[in-house]
């Protein structure tokens, strides 16, 4: 029997050394990215009040993307710096979640910035 690592520990462990030194203000909140095996979400977060100031997900009913899921992460990156923008949100602290910045997280962040958010 082979003593495999549990990767989702990694991933928790990883994201807590991270979220110890990045903190979302009401200036600049923080942008926070999960990956599940076939959505993407994101949400945009003021940690000193505590409040999710604006989401979106690929899992939502006016959703509709054809292709890849990066191609959905895109979409989703897009999405969140569209409504961030709405709230008056023009830069933001990029929290990767303890995932690599690779593939649909870093499709998701390039859709950000195309939408205008800075980071």
């Amino acid at each position: 029997m082979i003593n495999r690592p549990n990767t989702n520990a990694q991933r928790l462990k990883r994201h807590k050394r991270v979220r110890g030194k990045i903190s979302g203000t009401p200036e600049r909140p923080r942008l926070n990215v999960f990956r599940s095996e076939t959505n993407i979400y994101a949400q945009v977060i003021d940690d000193v009040s505590g409040k999710t100031l604006v989401s979106a997900s690929s899992l939502e009913k006016d959703f509709a993307c054809e292709g890849t899921k990066s191609d959905a992460a895109k979409k989703v990156g897009q999405m969140v710096a569209e409504r961030a923008k709405a709230a008056g949100i023009t830069t933001v602290v990029f929290d990767r979640g303890g995932y690599v910045y690779h593939g649909r997280v870093q499709a998701l962040a390039e859709g950000a910035r195309e939408g205008g958010l800075e980071f």
